[in-house]
């Protein structure tokens, strides 16, 4: 029997998707090629010097940094879900809003506030009259100055997974746990918390990956993280092997929490959610519990939101710097034309891939899919060293050709293009702009494609016709993801942007490490408000789960959290 051929326009989608997928996997087979392929001198001099310190500190942080956001997230998850207490609805939307600072934004806001010359300890030293020996305070420029940040910047991917996970659960087992005279507490702590375990553990992975891919902070608070270190050895000590070889332990560590994080997710996706007939009755708080519960919810929304909101505002302000001169136009020209060739690139890709794995599901589409979606656990740093080592060399390369056959010079005809660099966030961000696709996609039936053939449509004019006009929302809203993480990433840009191109990020993070705190409060505040888009969103989605149930969040936070 003769195998029957696909369609060209089918092929041809395969073929892209291939491409795609091995584009997104080529950084790290760079990457793993450069280390091993390096002497075992630069090893040990790795392991005799800086590698046991960088590898500690990671430690360190991802510890303190794990802890916060279970302990934060988790408990304002459970208290906005079941308990009933003043401003309850605007907390369960106002919790995700520190998800619009970047981490390394809200270290700038604190290092002014908290610093020694800063505008708490100048009270401090005017109330009481000490002098700078006088007394002790915190030291904000340290590992668990940069945790802090980290901990109120990336705490809400727990509490939207942890509220998602509440919502879903039958109150059926909380029910009997209380009829057997287990208090709210103990009911929550025995059966709630081991029931939305998995959920809050992928969260909490979530944020361990986006900690040891953090520069900017732990770079102003001078944390020595690998991050930091591939950046040194890259610039400061011009050692490519050295960096290519940072970034493999890095690269380990990123992937292993990949591994946990997808583990957790399939934990999560069987655990049994039972019935959701039945409603939880709130706890109605009152006196100190209720102000308990306010101050904690509070608490976190201050730290993470409002207080470097004023502070930054109050920074740029006294700076005096307008956005409209051509100086900072010029710079978010630059962001804006990344972010949106970035997002368009992005998104087609990802429709590439996700359509090519619905109309053709095998084996090859899965790992297509899933080759593509590795990049969200690879820090941009990794990714920056994986596409320069093999392109430098390609441009050393053809330069010496060129020199050799025509006497002229090609210079950086690939390392300093803005190409290489949009196909670094693409690497980087196209988990997200996936998300998203799968999401909307899902509520399309199948029978509307076997309705679409049997009239005579290929895959195109479907893919046309009818699956994009129906995506349209969720494609908006990875175009959105994507736009707004490129205008704050901050690794791979440093280390790959073409000469005297600068966006917001770079401009924030150069003044900041002057200690030109007030200046850079004005790029840092239009990185925050473009930071914002999507997490008003994400707060309209919660707003509408408030009155829908579980109906919407879920899957909305599948599209916003990238493999949530």
């Amino acid at each position: 029997m003769q195998r029957k051929t696909p369609p060209v326009g089918e092929r041809a989608l395969k073929t892209a998707a291939w491409i795609v997928s091995l584009l997104c996997l080529a950084p790290i087979v760079a990457v793993a090629f450069a280390a091993v392929s390096g002497t075992l001198d630069t090893w040990n001099s790795l392991m005799a010097t800086v590698l046991p310190r960088y590898a500690w500190t990671t430690v360190e942080l991802v510890v303190l940094v794990g802890l916060g956001t279970a302990i934060v997230g988790t408990a304002t998850a459970w208290l906005v879900t079941t308990c009933s207490f003043p401003f309850r609805r605007t907390f369960e939307i106002v919790l995700a809003l520190p998800l619009a600072f970047p981490a390394y934004v809200l270290a700038y806001a604190y290092t002014d506030l908290l610093d020694h010359p800063g505008a708490v300890q100048t009270a401090l030293r005017a109330i009481t009259g000490w002098g700078p020996q006088d007394y002790w305070f915190p030291e904000v420029r340290s590992l668990g100055g940069a945790a802090a940040m980290l901990i109120f910047v990336l705490y809400p991917y727990v509490y939207l997974l942890a509220r998602a996970a509440f919502l879903k659960q039958s109150p059926t087992a909380y029910f009997a746990a209380r009829t057997l005279g287990h208090t709210p507490w103990s009911a929550f702590w025995r059966v709630s918390l081991p029931m939305a375990r998995p959920a809050i553990a992928g969260g909490v992975i979530l944020a361990l990956m986006e900690t040891i891919a953090d520069f900017g902070t732990v770079a102003h608070f001078g944390v020595q993280t690998f991050a930091t270190g591939i950046y040194s050895a890259w610039f400061s000590m011009g050692d490519r092997m050295a960096a290519s070889q940072l970034a493999l332990c890095l690269l380990v560590v990123a992937l292993t929490f990949a591994l946990l994080e997808r583990a957790q997710r399939g934990a999560a996706k069987r655990f049994p959610a039972g019935s959701r007939i039945e409603t939880m009755e709130r706890h109605h708080l009152t006196g100190w519990k209720a102000v308990a519960a306010f101050a904690a919810c509070m608490l976190p929304v201050a730290i993470g939101f409002a207080i470097p909101l004023v502070v930054l505002t109050d920074m740029a302000i006294g700076a005096g710097k307008s956005p409209f001169s051509p100086r900072y136009l010029g710079y978010v020209q630059n962001s804006l034309t990344l972010a949106s060739i970035t997002a368009l690139v992005t998104v087609t890709a990802a429709i590439v891939i996700g359509f090519c794995a619905r109309i053709a599901p095998s084996l090859a589409a899965r790992f297509s899919a899933a080759a593509a979606g590795i990049g969200y656990a690879v820090p941009g740093g990794v990714i920056a060293v994986g596409l320069l080592v093999p392109f430098a060399a390609l441009d050393n390369a053809v330069d010496a050709w060129a020199r050799a056959n025509f006497g002229i010079s090609t210079g950086l005809f690939f390392t300093g293009s803005i190409g290489l660099l949009v196909v670094a966030y693409m690497v980087r961000f196209i988990a997200a702009a996936l998300g998203a696709f799968d999401t909307g996609i899902s509520a399309i039936k199948p029978n509307i494609d076997a309705a679409a053939r049997t009239l005579g449509r290929t895959s195109g004019r479907m893919l046309i016709e009818i699956h994009l006009p129906l995506l349209r929302p969720s494609l908006l809203t990875a175009l959105l993801i994507v736009f707004v993480d490129v205008m704050k990433e901050l690794p791979a840009t440093l280390i790959m942007r073409p000469f005297n191109f600068d966006t917001l990020a770079v401009q924030a993070y150069r003044l900041a490490s002057d200690e030109r705190l007030q200046q850079a409060a004005l790029p840092s505040l239009m990185i925050v408000g473009f930071g914002l888009l999507p997490v008003v969103l994400l707060c309209h989605t919660i707003g509408k789960s408030g009155r829908q149930q579980n109906r919407v969040i879920r899957p909305k936070v599948d599209a916003l959290l990238p493999n949530a």
